[in-house]
């Protein structure tokens, strides 16, 4: 394919901190893939940058700050003019997608999901309410209503998991061609890596892994503390289970009992060592949405995991698990101690994972795709847009609203600044 060198704008919910975050591993992986496309990026955010965050400098990409409902966004859009703004979440689309659409209408906008945040919000509401999750009541949420709607506003969305790129086709009726289902882009495993892994018997202990923002993982941690860990050190006395994870509150590190065996280590230097290590990784998650980076890390270093089915699912249905999936506790714990145990059990779920790596998330291929995508919607962009007649009413009435309210946020501000 034909490398064109263009300018890219990336407005991100957040500076990308790969190592504390999927999401921030999953921006990284799209600016790379633009960068070797020939672009070149600016990325911006409202967001304030801290230690943590990668230095996009190094990699060539301009970084700039910029503000909400200011019209300074407006100058620099227009003196920029790229050709391609991608969205970093749906909340940035409402933010943003409106003075995009109005300073720059031939701009190919692109929101990337990370993941489908109204689902992992209604699955959420509904498991703390003691619910089963609805599609119906996800459907009606307000936060549903926006997304979908950023979603039609959008010339095209990236959906990482395949089972939510199901849920929009089907349940929400989304037209496929406003879609593009794109996991994690990974450089496939070879036989040198896989033979480099460290076997079975040095490795020991088990691993838990996620960030502290995400109410998922807290979650995972205290059902681990208090009904799978306990049924698990019953039947392996000798065993620990050390916590991981970025940003993790005090009602978190407060879990610490190493006469218990569970550890609560905070933020790990390096996550994939960490993870290399470990015998096994646990996943409980009991709610939530996209797929799961700690699970694609651990099938990347041959770490077997047990996780549940919505820690599964939508990361590759088609082909064995790297482990075991289980919902109720005492098969959790059952099945992480039998693959613990079970050397042979255990190497199969190695194999099962690079499979499901080299299969599912292939970056050659995925790039691939991605490129010819965005290399038609830039051909045929009128086109593409006049077939989407719900999104080109949502622009006019939708973003109108946010528009004078902007408009009405920044008068307001101007007005409070010259005062002072």
């Amino acid at each position: 394919m034909e490398t064109i060198s263009n300018k890219l704008l990336i407005i991100g919910f957040v500076w990308p901190e790969p190592n504390s975050t999927a999401a921030g591993s999953r921006m990284l992986q799209l600016i790379h893939f633009f960068i070797a496309q020939g672009y070149e990026l600016t990325f911006a955010s409202t967001a304030t940058k801290n230690e943590h965050s990668v230095n996009l400098s190094d990699l060539g990409v301009k970084e700039r700050s910029i503000r909400l409902n200011h019209d300074s966004f407006d100058d620099f859009i227009k003196e920029l003019a790229p050709q391609i703004v991608l969205f970093d979440r749906f909340m940035v689309e409402e933010q943003f997608g409106w003075r995009v659409a109005e300073y720059l209408p031939k701009a190919l906008r692109i929101l990337d999901t990370e993941d489908i945040h109204s689902l992992r919000t209604s699955r959420e509401t509904q498991f703390k309410a003691g619910l089963p999750f609805s599609e119906r009541d996800w459907m009606h949420s307000d936060m549903a209503k926006r997304e979908i709607a950023s979603i039609y506003r959008s010339d095209l969305s990236l959906i990482i998991s395949s089972h939510e790129m199901e849920l929009l086709q089907k349940t929400a009726k989304i037209d496929t061609n406003l879609l593009l289902h794109l996991p994690f882009m990974i450089t496939n495993l070879n036989e040198e890596q896989t033979t480099n892994w460290l076997p079975f018997e040095p490795r020991k202990d088990f691993i838990c892994i996620g960030s502290g923002r995400h109410a998922p993982n807290i979650d995972a941690v205290v059902w681990l503390k208090n009904e799978i860990w306990p049924l698990i050190r019953a039947q392996l006395p000798k065993a620990d289970l050390r916590i991981y994870g970025s940003y993790l509150p005090e009602s978190i590190t407060q879990l610490h009992r190493p006469a218990d065996g569970f550890y609560v280590m905070g933020r790990a230097k390096d996550a994939m060592q960490v993870m290399a290590n470990a015998k096994i990784s646990l996943a409980p998650l009991r709610f939530g949405a996209g797929i799961k980076g700690k699970l694609a890390e651990s099938m990347l270093v041959g770490t077997p995991n047990v996780t549940t089915s919505i820690g599964a699912e939508g990361m590759c249905e088609q082909f064995h698990w790297n482990g075991k999936i289980e919902n109720d506790p005492t098969y959790f714990a059952n099945a992480a101690v039998q693959l613990y145990q079970d050397r042979k059990l255990w190497e199969q779920a190695q194999k099962n994972g690079t499979t499901i790596i080299n299969q599912c998330y292939d970056k050659a291929l995925l790039e691939d795709r991605l490129g010819r995508k965005i290399e038609k919607l830039l051909r045929n962009l009128d086109t593409h847009r006049d077939k989407n007649l719900i999104g080109t009413l949502l622009l006019h009435h939708t973003m109108a609203s946010t528009k004078y309210m902007a408009k009405w946020i920044g008068a307001k501000n101007r007005a409070e600044g010259s005062e002072g």
